[in-house]
């Protein structure tokens, strides 16, 4: 018998009655049966023996053992309600009576398997555990659908943009006054994982922040506001208070036809037909997240985030197994992970300060994400008290796509021949600089509780070394910690050389016409309200992005003798656990990823061949690898070495 699915649409005549009010549920299938270990909670009870009615509970290791497929609820209750037969309700009625009793009696006590402790996007050392409590609202299980537009627009032909918003406002007051309290609008707002500023309401890239892409918002307002989900923002001046603004098209958009004008502060490019646009609106979905915006952050595919490009957009599913779109993945939507009340979205950036709700794998896999009933599956689920599920199941990010690792803005100005890589793309550009770029790149692992140690603008650069622009905190030390992938960009910036302080240059309208870095530093840090000494120098800097998106199959996470030397090699795990028959200990250990096959279809991964060190434990605190030297709280019994470690409490 194969493993429950992942997850299972809700798809029946019987419960599609209203399909024109609401999308059908998603229901997470294996989370529940994870969560819940007794299937016959849903499922009938199976028989002890022949003849017997009242049956016993099962759990998914006992059916597969009995080689048994409970029956679904519409082999009984596939038809509507039936007066005459009060005992036996229609699948609407069995489906609501079922779920919604257990979420019912969930939101008031969390079950049995207790709270999530364990997840660092979810809890950190600042904020609050997480109990596996159950949604009990309608929308949290049912999207609305978006009905037919056509008729209920009222616009005349060729409308402004600023008419259609003032059109959508006439029906969606509320939804246009919960806009105005978003992080997407503001481009600032609450900052509780932020070391040092968790009380701040005023952090975000509409100001205080600065990376080392294109630098920070001030002075280059037109540029950059094209990615803004308003109208307009061509100033320090623009009123965000305004709701007639508001771009309600850019996300809504379902016609592919939607575009921002380049240098525009947010308007539409011209010949977008903004009447057909309006008339087609629907929910946000991968074009309109993603390629129209996430997917092309720092104004390139794949340049920010080395786990998001446009090839998420329709991936298959070995490139990301929740959103895979070939029968291999599970066609997720946004939306289904990043879950939105009020028009603000849960799930945050360490790159952006601004957080509305955070979100973990935990939330739909627990923190025992492995089904029970194996070796393998026990010390998996050992595991995820120190190692998150994204550094077994993310081996390699930006697979899909190369993603840019190395931003050198020193290089800029010059009038050479442009050149590209061995990936087709470009190496040099005169209004930018030099640039690097992985693809399938192994990630940097480091420790991270949930919390970022972040430089604002007018911090104190770091004199000696590099100035760490936003950097995941957590320590071997720290029992909310847990070991995380990354990728690391590195960028060569413009820096104040008296005052030692970051400078924000004016790029638009002003470097990329004049090439004069010193009356770009003049003016850019004029519109930023900062001073300027006169004299400027290019240092250093690095930024920690979060790898979560484009998670591989199970077959392609990390094996043990990826990561752990004496499982490279006999006797295996043999070396604690005793021989059984039909256990090939080598054929455990060295289950998971196959970097030989993935270059052969093109992956840049030969050099990540036979590798038994793919994670470093003594760069991340450790004597060695931990199954010689013993875990960061405690020893395992044939532990050699003992580690200098604190024992205050066992993990």
């Amino acid at each position: 018998m194969e493993d429950a699915p992942a997850v299972h649409i809700i798809d029946h005549p019987s419960v599609n009655a209203l399909s024109d009010l609401y999308e059908g549920v998603r229901f997470m299938h294996r989370k529940h049966a994870n969560v819940l270990k007794d299937c016959t909670l849903c499922h009938h009870r199976i028989p002890r023996e022949e003849g017997d009615t009242y049956g016993m509970p099962a759990t998914l290791q006992l059916l597969r053992e009995k080689e048994i497929v409970p029956s679904g609820c519409a082999v009984c209750h596939g038809t509507p309600f039936n007066e005459k037969q009060l005992h036996t309700p229609g699948l609407k009625g069995a489906f609501h009576q079922l779920c919604m009793d257990c979420h019912q009696e969930s939101e008031q006590v969390p079950h049995a398997r207790g709270p999530v402790i364990h997840s660092a996007m979810v809890r950190g050392p600042i904020a609050r555990t997480l109990d596996t409590r159950a949604p009990t609202d309608c929308l949290a299980c049912h999207p609305r659908r978006v009905p037919d537009h056509k008729e209920l627009v009222k616009l005349k032909e060729s409308p402004d943009a600023l008419s259609v918003t003032q059109n959508c406002l006439s029906c969606h007051a509320k939804e246009g006054e919960a806009i105005l309290k978003t992080s997407h609008w503001n481009w600032q707002g609450p900052s509780p994982f932020t070391v040092g500023h968790e009380k701040r309401i005023d952090l975000g890239k509409r100001h205080t922040t600065i990376n080392n892409f294109c630098i920070n918002l001030n002075g280059n307002w037109e540029r950059c506001t094209s990615c803004h989900i308003g109208y307009g923002w061509k100033d320090k001046d623009f009123d965000f208070a305004d709701k007639s603004r508001i771009d309600c098209l850019v996300c809504h958009d379902t016609t592919k036809t939607y575009k921002k004008a380049p240098a525009g502060a947010g308007f539409p490019a011209d010949g977008v037909d903004l009447l057909k646009v309006a008339q087609n609106v629907g929910r946000p979905d991968r074009s309109t997240c993603g390629t129209s915006c996430h997917f092309v952050g720092g104004g390139g595919d794949a340049v920010k985030h080395g786990d998001m490009n446009t090839n998420l957009e329709k991936p298959g599913g070995t490139c990301d197994v929740h959103m895979g779109t070939d029968g291999k993945g599970m066609n997720f939507k946004c939306q289904d992970c990043h879950k939105t009340r009020n028009h603000m979205i849960s799930g945050r950036s360490i790159a952006v300060p601004a957080a509305e709700g955070d979100l973990s794998c935990q939330y739909c896999h627990t923190d025992d994400p492995h089904p029970e009933g194996s070796l393998l599956s026990q010390h998996l689920n050992r595991h995820t008290e120190t190692v998150s599920c994204q550094t077994c199941h993310i081996p390699i990010y930006s697979k899909c796509r190369p993603t840019k690792v190395s931003w050198d803005w020193s290089t800029a100005g010059d009038d050479r021949t442009p050149e590209k890589d061995k990936y087709g793309k470009p190496v040099y550009d005169k209004m930018k600089g030099s640039f690097v770029w992985k693809e399938s790149a192994k990630p940097d692992y480091y420790w991270y509780n949930g919390t970022v140690k972040r430089h604002l603008l007018g911090d104190r650069i770091e004199e000696e070394g590099t100035t760490e622009l936003a950097r995941p905190v957590g320590s071997i030390r720290d029992p909310a910690s847990r070991i995380y992938p990354f990728k690391l960009h590195r960028g060569k910036q413009i820096s104040d050389a008296v005052s030692k302080r970051l400078i924000v240059p004016k790029l638009w309208n002003g470097y990329w016409k004049h090439w004069d870095w010193n009356r770009a530093a003049k003016d850019g840090m004029a519109a930023a309200g900062l001073e300027y000494s006169g004299k400027y120098e290019f240092v250093e800097t690095v930024m920690y992005w979060g790898i979560t998106h484009e998670v591989m199959p199970k077959e392609n996470a990390l094996s043990c003798a990826n990561c752990h030397i004496p499982l490279s090699k006999a006797p295996y795990c043999g070396t604690c656990h005793q021989e059984k028959e039909g256990l090939d200990f080598k054929n455990l250990s060295e289950k998971g990823i196959d970097f030989e096959a993935l270059s052969r279809q093109g992956r840049d991964v030969r050099h990540l061949k036979n590798a038994t060190d793919y994670i470093d434990f003594k760069a991340l605190g450790y004597p060695g690898d931990p199954i010689a030297t013993g875990g960061r709280f405690s020893r395992l019994p044939l532990a050699k070495v003992e580690a200098d470690l604190p024992r205050t409490k066992t993990r």
